[in-house]
């Protein structure tokens, strides 16, 4: 299959005008002029895409698909009080509808041009939609106890479920990891043991970490809204108080538990870490991806992004639970992270290519996944897709990437490809799952919530 363009953007090298890419049993096996290709490869069939950009999948290094369902019912609120409204509304949530809201998260993800996700979860809804859809994915088991007594039994299921979840997907497309549960609601030795677990069945590990005041706060001085959260009743008898002020920042604490012993570790959002704490994470080869638009949602701040380039940091771009941002669209995430890098940070002028490479190579170098995705070269798998330039007030264009990351939205993607499988065309679907069901399903459970 030959998938032609006006513009070819590989990320890892120069644009190609007037270009095609070159697909066969799934892997990247050529790239070049359109019209060369066509005289080499005079058999292939020809997916022709005018005014657009084809370029590598993008890869969303953190989000919540099984949050999906609940776009738009917690808006307008900060961080602390966005966390319990969430968490009250998902006890109304069944089984079946952590799926469902997850198979619609997937969905999003695809039609927005993304083809790589890494998931957070503790019921493995996302597991199984990710599976079902035909997505790559970096799916996390979410594990935590407040409680010491019970920190053995958090980890006896934890692993359970991923030696599970394991043996229920495509290991060349879908890798199982762990992620310990943010830490003000957390015993600290959990971090040491999911980083011993890590070693043990060698897996990904991801942790929030870092994002808020409130927890900065929380760490350092056992004051903020979640010193008061930890006593929910609901969470049952929890030692007493379990919020000593420990004096050091979420990094510090996390690193003085052994959190960052694993081989592959990854923080979401970092957003108040001190320049002691990238030192720390660049030591310890600690990816990180920072999450824009859900940090400016709910009022989190920014995160000190041109820090952890100029540390050589690996770094990528996560959209977070839609709960908090309302869609899956990288391509608004890259234009609202640079424009955000932009206004508050004057000595570093964050350019479109940058951004870009956040959203592709960057987040593949952050999983470890680099040698596989992230850019277009021949060898690589074929995740690939294509978006539409042709209404961009920049056309005719001289530099599209600039355009892909100024004007584009998920509105404008034309095709989204794995594995060189087509699981999306403008408005079409080609995954195992009955799309209007699921929409129908949605609202339903939507209803449910509301209520």
């Amino acid at each position: 299959m030959l998938i032609c363009a006006q513009y070819i953007l590989p990320v890892t090298s120069e644009p190609l005008r007037n270009g095609a890419v070159l697909v066969r049993d799934g892997v990247i096996r050529d790239i070049g002029d359109t019209d060369m290709l066509r005289l080499r490869y005079p058999e292939e069939e020809v997916l022709d895409y005018g005014v657009s950009a084809v370029m590598p999948g993008l890869v969303d290094l953190h989000t919540r698909m099984e949050n999906s369902v609940m776009r738009g019912l917690l808006s307008d609120v900060p961080y602390a009080t966005w966390l319990m409204s969430l968490a009250e509304k998902s006890a109304a949530m069944e089984m079946a509808d952590w799926f469902d809201s997850a198979v619609l998260g997937g969905l999003d993800a695809l039609s927005s041009g993304i083809t790589t996700v890494a998931d957070i979860t503790s019921t493995g809804a996302a597991c199984t939609a990710a599976q079902k859809l035909g997505l790559r994915a970096v799916i996390y088991r979410e594990v935590g106890a407040m409680d010491k007594n019970r920190v053995d039994y958090a980890m006896y299921s934890a692993q359970k479920d991923i030696l599970h979840w394991r043996e229920e997907v495509d290991s060349s497309r879908i890798a199982v990891g762990v992620a310990p549960a943010p830490v003000f609601t957390n015993h600290p030795s959990v971090f040491s043991r999911v980083a011993e677990l890590a070693c043990k069945e060698n897996l990904p590990v991801a942790m929030r970490l870092a994002g808020s005041r409130e927890e900065f706060n929380f760490v350092m001085y056992g004051s903020s809204p979640f010193a008061v959260h930890t006593m929910d009743a609901k969470r049952g008898y929890v030692e007493i108080p379990p919020w000593l002020p420990t004096g050091v920042t979420p990094v510090r604490y996390a690193l003085n538990w052994g959190a960052f012993d694993a081989p592959n570790v990854m923080v979401v959002h970092a957003v108040h870490v001190t320049d002691e704490d990238v030192r720390k994470l660049r030591e310890h080869n600690v990816s990180v991806c920072v999450c824009p638009r859900a940090n400016s949602q709910l009022g989190m701040g920014v995160a000190p992004l041109d820090e952890f380039l100029r540390a050589g940091l690996r770094v990528g771009l996560g959209t977070d639970s839609p709960a908090a941002t309302d869609t899956t669209d990288m391509l608004t995430e890259m234009r609202l992270g640079m424009l955000l890098q932009r206004s508050v940070n004057t000595r570093r002028f964050l350019d479109t290519s940058t951004i870009l490479e956040l959203a592709t190579i960057g987040g593949a170098r952050a999983l470890g996944l680099d040698d596989k995705i992230g850019s277009l070269e021949i060898g690589k798998r074929a995740d690939i897709i294509a978006v539409d330039l042709s209404s961009s007030h920049q056309a005719p264009t001289g530099n599209p990437v600039s355009a892909v990351v100024n004007i584009t939205t998920a509105a404008d993607v034309l095709l989204t490809m794995v594995d060189g499988k087509i699981l999306y065309e403008k408005n079409r679907w080609h995954v195992d799952v009955e799309v209007a069901k699921n929409i129908a399903r949605v609202i339903e459970i939507r209803s449910k919530l509301r209520a």
